[in-house]
């Protein structure tokens, strides 16, 4: 399972709303590197592929490959906005630790 806040899944239909993508998702993978030694990347599609978990709330989807999903389950997808950045972050139960920046983490 993978759950969106209310603002995540606002920020999602405004990027897509914003590249006249109404049907756009929010896929999220997580690749090997980053300083501590797993990496979230995200990307705004409109094309799925073959063994994608999707997760919908509040109108906003969210794709998920199944190796990605191995590392996910159980997450939650957040938009932080600060004075000093703003973005989408993954609240992982799954992390045993985490970068600073939280674009990172460790199994």
């Amino acid at each position: 399972m993978l759950t969106l806040t209310p603002l995540a899944a606002k920020k999602i239909k405004e990027l897509a709303d914003k590249k006249n993508q109404p049907n756009a998702f929010l896929r999220i993978r997580v690749l090997p590197g980053g300083c501590s030694g797993f990496s979230y990347e995200f990307e705004l599609s409109d094309l799925s592929a073959q063994g994608d978990k999707f997760f919908e709330q509040d109108g906003a989807k969210v794709a998920v490959d199944n190796r990605s999903y191995f590392f996910l389950n159980g997450s939650t997808v957040d938009y932080v906005q600060s004075l000093m950045t703003s973005g989408f972050e993954i609240k992982n139960p799954n992390a045993s630790s985490s970068c600073a920046c939280g674009s990172s983490f460790s199994l």
